[in-house]
């Protein structure tokens, strides 16, 4: 089955618009799939699945915890609850805080980018982050492309780093169950330290992306036994933002057995 339950639209830091994802994941012959944009739903708003797809509506939310950047995803939740609504407004308001402070290090550092240099990089609702400013600095000729952007002007031990700390996972996990959605922990082979999992297990998390395009065939091994240890579901997701830096595009072929848990637990089955 091809499903893709992770990707990004010019609402947060993606580049295609929500209806052109929706095309492009179509065209790639990807039968259920969600668009997780960082803190914001807006991708949905008068959004339709084409036809003989399906669409799980879903959320990422960063976070960072045990010296790792821990994203909590959220899936089947519906787009006007009110609490949920005004948690995300608020981590909105703190990622443009955020992105001030990278910025206003980066040109303490000597590199010439202003808060207009970013705000261009994204629509005038986007939720702003790190991409944003990587873009930015490849327009402006300080870096020549976003890994290196990263790599060297935005990651920890770097001038631009700031850490997120606006909220915690336990807590994304709670803000995610409170609305009905189902919480899943992103790309875990980020994770340092793997005992995040079961601490979050325990909190109330659902779910594990165990299929990533960056998890080696040890990892989605060790994933899917821990899944299965602590009765979470499975996902899959490519993580997809731009083409030109997601060159495999969107969708996952995974096993029927595996992923149809999770299907059915968000009520698209």
């Amino acid at each position: 089955m091809i499903v893709d339950f992770h990707s990004h639209t010019c609402e947060s830091d993606g580049t295609l618009s929500p209806r052109a994802l929706v095309e492009f994941m179509h065209r790639r012959g990807v039968q259920i799939f969600s668009i997780t944009d960082h803190d914001t739903l807006a991708a949905y708003d008068g959004l339709a699945a084409p036809p003989g797809t399906r669409i799980v509506t879903g959320i990422e939310i960063n976070t960072a915890y045990a010296d790792s950047e821990v994203h909590i995803l959220g899936y089947a939740l519906p787009t006007s609850h009110a609490q949920l609504q005004e948690v995300l407004a608020r981590n909105r308001a703190a990622r443009r805080t955020r992105v001030g402070r990278i910025v206003a290090q980066l040109r303490e550092a000597g590199h010439d980018i202003a808060m207009e240099h970013v705000e261009a990089e994204a629509t005038a609702r986007a939720a702003l982050g790190r991409p944003h400013v990587g873009k930015a600095l490849i327009r402006r000729g300080i870096a020549p492309d976003i890994e290196t952007a990263f790599r060297k002007f935005l990651r920890r031990g770097t001038a631009g780093y700031v850490p997120s700390t606006h909220m915690g996972p336990h807590e994304a996990i709670d803000v995610v169950a409170a609305a009905g959605g189902i919480p899943v922990l992103a790309h875990p082979g980020r994770l340092k330290d793997y005992d995040v999992i079961d601490e979050l297990a325990r909190h109330g998390l659902r779910g594990l992306e165990v299929f990533y395009p960056s998890h080696e065939r040890a990892q989605v091994h060790h994933f899917r036994e821990r899944a299965k240890r602590l009765g979470l579901v499975m996902t899959a997701g490519s993580d997809f933002h731009d083409i030109r830096y997601h060159t495999r595009g969107v969708g996952m072929e995974v096993d029927d057995e595996d992923i149809r848990p999770f299907i059915e637990l968000t009520g698209a089955a």
